[in-house]
């Protein structure tokens, strides 16, 4: 059996890629949408990919799954979960027709060449989730070797259950979820400790509060190590545990579970926007569409396009692109051209298709030479800013997650997590400059970009909340 997980650091993301090397059929596990890396690697490793399985209707990414069944794959997903967690883009084939789809139940098996797989129902971060639990018939194996859990079990913790109510609006359902995933949990008693844990997703997803950054466990080593699973005592005990510190989850979330329910759009490759001359990306309007600034904060708070949002390629563009970008805004990226690609892949990730443009980084200084404007943002450091506070009483804004407010902030800041600013720009005033904070300076920075674009007179804290507790500056709890 041929086994690789492809990971992408940006989502945190795991797929798995597991293959038949005497048949050389293989199948994709939550695949992403950018699918030509998973082919390349089957390629490399002389299989070809005859089918695709989701664990659950994802929040975090749109699913890979309808570009694969695009090209002939077979899709396996869940039919678990009531009518509201049914996947209605089945009958939706390019050209008309149906994809060739099998829904799953709890207990149903399928084989991809001589490995069998077996759904096991574990709802609780979303109801239709399935596990898939793999089987290596054709190395001589009669008992699985290990479980694709998705966003059940993850090394460290468990898939949180808040989403549907944090991400999507479903009012009161984190309870019932939480209860659910208690149950779930129970049923993993039966699991033998030897298999193997092959989570969906690792450190730095936003899927779960304290995941582990090694790539994969074992049954045996959650049971022992699990906080989660180990808080699982009693189910009050569980559920209070598992909901408590959850942070808030971003904008976009919402979006994926809407489009992966009703089926991403298929884009039968990366997108190849056209690059722009400094005369032409001078002529853009960022009141009126979405000019993505990847430089370093240093480069954009000297000089950007007028209404650009500073979103550095980091680990967090994917999560900040899709909280700060509208999905009806047209896309114009200011990018070094080495790293058009990675940019292309990370917007699409997150649904965001209508890329129109790009002009290298390198030549926006040229912008204004064509008669374009390049804007600046302030950033003053706590000196400056506690001046600021006593001298022009800015409106405080604080852009980090509630659990960090929570132990200490600059005034009567009003706290919004900048992956939820742009739902919320309502509640900052229009009549008074505004000074943003977080806790080091990069998420405040791109706060500032977003309501700079909106038309707010923003200020930027250097160094955050670090540098203002370094000044024993005063905090209020």
């Amino acid at each position: 059996m041929f086994f690789r997980q492809i990971y992408d650091d940006k989502l945190a993301e795991a797929a798995y890629l597991i293959g038949c090397q005497r048949t050389g059929e293989a199948i994709v596990i939550d695949p992403e949408r950018d699918i030509d890396r998973y082919e390349k690697v089957a390629k490399a490793n002389g299989l070809r990919i005859v089918a695709v399985a989701d664990t659950h209707i994802h929040a975090d990414y749109l699913t890979g799954a309808r570009e694969f069944a695009e090209k002939g794959a077979r899709v396996y997903l869940s039919d678990e979960g009531d009518a509201d967690w049914k996947y209605q883009w089945l009958d939706q084939k390019s050209g008309g027709g149906r994809y060739d789809a099998v829904l799953l139940k709890d207990g149903d098996t399928f084989k991809v060449g001589n490995i069998r797989f077996r759904a096991i129902h574990t709802p609780g971060h979303t109801p239709e989730h399935l596990s898939y639990e793999v089987t290596d018939l054709g190395g001589g194996a009669t008992e699985p070797m290990g479980i694709a859990t998705g966003d059940f079990l993850f090394v460290g913790d468990l898939g949180r259950p808040d989403l549907l109510e944090s991400a999507a609006g479903m009012q009161g359902i984190a309870d019932a979820s939480a209860h659910r995933l208690y149950q779930t949990v129970l049923k993993t008693k039966d699991w033998a400790d030897y298999l193997q844990v092959w989570p969906g997703h690792g450190a730095g997803s936003a899927c779960g509060k304290a995941l582990g950054a090694v790539p994969q466990s074992t049954i045996g080593y959650e049971r022992r190590m699990n906080a989660a699973l180990r808080a699982a005592t009693s189910e009050q005990n569980f559920v209070d545990f598992i909901l408590d510190g959850q942070r808030e989850p971003p904008m976009y979330f919402a979006r994926m579970k809407r489009d992966n329910k009703m089926g991403p759009r298929v884009l039968g490759g990366v997108p190849q926007p056209r690059e722009l001359g400094a005369a032409e990306f001078a002529k853009l309007d960022g009141g009126s569409c979405a000019i993505i600034d990847t430089r370093a904060w240093t480069a954009f708070k000297a000089g950007h396009p007028k209404g650009a949002l500073s979103i550095p390629l980091t680990n967090s563009f994917n999560t900040d692109a899709g909280s700060m970008v509208a999905e009806d805004e047209r896309i114009y990226l200011v990018v070094e051209a080495a790293r058009l690609d990675e940019a292309l892949r990370d917007l699409i990730r997150v649904g965001l298709d209508d890329i129109a443009g790009w002009i290298d980084a390198a030549k926006v200084g040229q912008i204004s030479a064509t008669g374009g404007t390049l804007e600046k943002t302030e950033e003053v450091d706590v000196a400056a800013a506690q001046r600021f506070i006593s001298e022009v009483k800015p409106f405080l804004l604080d852009a980090r997650r509630k659990v960090e407010f929570a132990e200490g902030h600059i005034g009567d800041a009003l706290n919004i997590a900048h992956t939820r600013l742009l739902g919320r720009l309502s509640e900052v005033p229009k009549d008074r400059p505004i000074l943003v904070n977080c806790r080091s300076g990069a998420r405040s920075a791109r706060a500032c970009s977003l309501l700079q674009k909106h038309g707010y007179r923003v200020t930027n804290l250097a160094g955050g909340m670090l540098a203002w507790n370094e000044a024993k500056a005063p905090v209020n709890r």
